[in-house]
């Protein structure tokens, strides 16, 4: 078994037992590691230490960050939502495909894919000579399912396995954001008007924050358009990238992710533990 199989396994069984705040042993003893050896692994990952992950995943946690993260969605939005986050800026750029691209349906495009392990499961990531088409977490759907859907979006492209051209762009997702100083990954996906701006909106939330849909459709200038948002979100072609695991109910709820809310709730955790480095010796 893989660190990533282990890690994956361990943050799953905190999700499932965090209401009996399961001990450091318990956990280890899950993942088939003594307590010291574990700890040590964790920490290598998260930056911090089980417990301390297993404080983040509340849904206490969740609504205070929810409030907190109201006046840095405010800030961007009084500089503008093309601007960007200050963590996000120059990381990702998104451009949608053109209404020619699009007639054309990926004719003479190669697609690279490759599965990946991370620590929330196997991804799936596809990307052309001009951005990455596709990140998917496998598990709810299969790789035969996600590279149909790319087949269906990208007809006449050529769709090439090649892990070796998708694991640089993995271990960038998976880096902290200061190390991310090669320049912006680039994102080139189809879709309406509507979702393209909710996708670029989703790109404006702090590394480590979340908001609501209702702030987001509010941001938009459609502030009756939340459940709109929430059909956007949960089309989104490109996970982690396109970060809509950063978006919950107002009531500070996770509310759905189309790769498993127990994933949702970890990404979060481990965005907000890296986002504060201070938090990671508690």
């Amino acid at each position: 078994m893989s660190d990533y199989e282990r890690i994956e396994q361990a943050i799953t069984y905190l999700v499932e037992q965090a209401g009996s705040q399961p001990t450091l042993e318990q956990v280890a003893a899950h993942v088939n590691l003594s307590p010291y050896h574990f700890q040590r692994l964790f920490t290598r990952w998260a930056g911090t230490s089980p417990k301390r992950f297993l404080q983040v995943l509340t849904l206490e946690h969740s609504k205070a960050l929810l409030a907190e993260s109201r006046s840095l969605l405010d800030t961007a939005l009084d500089i503008g939502l093309s601007g960007g986050s200050r963590l996000h800026d120059h990381f990702v750029q998104l451009e949608a495909v053109t209404p020619g691209e699009f007639k054309t349906r990926g004719e003479g495009v190669r697609i690279s894919y490759g599965v990946h392990e991370s620590p929330f499961g196997e991804l799936l990531v596809a990307r052309t000579d001009r951005g990455v088409c596709r990140a998917a977490f496998l598990g709810y759907s299969d790789l035969e399912t996600e590279l149909a859907q790319l087949r269906t979006d990208w007809p006449a492209s050529t769709l090439v396995e090649d892990a070796a051209a998708t694991e640089p762009v993995v271990a960038r997702m998976l880096g902290r954001p200061e190390e991310r100083a090669e320049g912006p990954i680039s994102i080139r996906v189809s879709g309406t008007n509507f979702q393209i701006a909710v996708w670029r909106a989703l790109m404006n939330i702090p590394y480590g924050a979340v908001v609501s849909y209702g702030d987001i459709a509010r941001s938009l200038g459609y502030p009756r358009a939340s459940r709109a948002v929430g059909n956007a979100v949960g089309v989104n072609p490109v996970a982690l990238l396109i970060p809509c695991h950063r978006v919950i109910q107002q009531s500070g709820a996770l509310g759905g992710y189309r790769w498993g809310p127990n994933r949702k709730r970890v990404i979060q955790a481990w965005e907000r533990l890296r986002a504060e480095p201070e938090a990671v010796t508690a």
